[in-house]
């Protein structure tokens, strides 16, 4: 086992795992790091709900994008409106490209976008972070909150923050111009770390209504279902793979409420995703998890509904390989690496990132986010299950 790793997980399991307030405390100072849609949302979430909000983007096409638009509308479920960006004299949304300024003087900061911006986000953030300050990773998928400590504590930060690992966003979305059109998303697991700090996940609400707290996040880690539903269901397409639409006749037109996302997944996709389902619960079982979601609950998180409220919207080309891309090597490559550390086989899993690094023509598991790489190695399995429990700051 790593030395350093061992110093930094004996580091954060010695920070304080009570919360910062007896209560749920009120936020009210919130910056949003990323220009894309999960960004804009979130944005525009946080103001809805009383909170100033700065939103950072170091790409100015973004920015410039945002503030042609004059604001974000938000349209659907949630809180409908129009908010603005930019406004001195009315409560809006202020961009800045300057990320000390972002951050100075804010209690949350949501990481937003891919897996690669999220790591990104944490080492720079190093320099920046203060104490009491609260990140937040929605989605975090698996490890999220553990790679995020990881990389803040070797880029020197020594703040005492806390890191919020969510499963999902409140609300599935689709963009059309600078409309984003929203449905209600299903609950998920979020944890803190360290934890014991359940009082900033209340506190969080406002911002993000449908997170329900874990134990920690080893548990929301091994909670994370999104890459055995939303790889094979993007990925295993054709007539050799029926979907879940209903059969129409050769020369109608399909019907638009019929082209959700939960609509991709048919019988074949369900086996396969059924056997991932298994082999996650069995690599949870050995690190001590158990009680983890059934099939059918997985797809609702990650899904969507069939039709209607609560539907997802099937992404476009390249929205999809996106989605791919981050599923691959934020959820099932942490599996697979977690699955060596327990001596515990995962082939469905292990061939589904085979399959995701042939289609995007990249290796995943390399890109992945694995264990070793932040110095839990394949040394034992006890050795594995404490340190992820130190880290956590769960109780052992």
């Amino acid at each position: 086992m790593d030395s350093g790793f061992q110093e930094f997980a004996e580091a954060v399991a010695a920070r304080p795992r009570g919360s910062h307030a007896a209560s749920p405390p009120r936020f009210e100072r919130v910056t949003v790091l990323g220009g894309g849609g999960d960004a804009l949302m979130l944005s525009a979430l946080c103001l809805a709900a009383g909170a100033e909000v700065t939103l950072f983007s170091a790409y100015g096409a973004e920015l410039d994008a945002l503030r042609a638009g004059h604001g974000i509308a938000l349209r659907g479920a949630g809180p409908v409106g129009n908010y603005q960006v930019d406004q001195p004299d009315a409560p809006s949304i202020a961009t800045t490209a300057e990320l000390d300024r972002a951050v100075a003087g804010a209690e949350v900061i949501f990481l937003t976008g891919p897996v690669h911006k999220q790591r990104t986000y944490a080492m720079v953030l190093a320099d920046h972070v203060r104490d009491g300050q609260i990140l937040v990773l929605a989605p975090g998928r698996s490890f999220g909150a553990a790679e995020a400590a990881w990389l803040l504590r070797i880029g020197g930060a020594t703040a005492d923050y806390t890191i919020v690992e969510a499963q999902g966003l409140p609300y599935w979305f689709r963009i059309t111009g600078n409309q984003i059109h929203l449905s209600a998303a299903a609950k998920v697991a979020a944890a803190t770390l360290p934890a014991g700090r359940e009082a900033i996940l209340e506190g969080l609400k406002p911002f993000l209504p449908n997170v329900e707290p874990a134990i920690n996040t080893v548990r929301s880690s091994f909670d994370d279902g999104s890459g055995l539903v939303e790889v094979p269901a993007l990925l295993l397409g054709g007539p050799a793979v029926a979907d879940g639409r209903p059969s129409i006749p050769d020369e109608a037109a399909p019907l638009s409420e019929n082209e959700t996302f939960r609509a991709l997944i048919g019988p074949q996709h369900n086996a396969i995703m059924a056997a991932m389902a298994d082999e996650r619960r069995d690599v949870a079982r050995r690190f001590g998890v158990r009680d983890l979601p059934g099939l059918a609950e997985w797809q609702e998180r990650h899904a969507g509904a069939l039709k209607g409220e609560g539907s997802r919207p099937v992404p476009q080309p390249d929205e999809a390989q996106r989605i791919v891309r981050c599923a691959t090597i934020g959820s099932l490559v942490p599996l697979v690496s977690a699955a060596g550390i327990a001596g515990v086989a995962v082939p469905a899993t292990q061939a589904m990132v085979t399959l995701a690094g042939t289609v995007l023509g990249a290796d995943m598991g390399n890109a992945g986010r694995r264990l070793e790489m932040i110095g839990i190695d394949s040394g034992g399995i006890e050795d594995a299950r404490r340190l992820l429990d130190d880290i956590a700051g769960g109780a052992r």
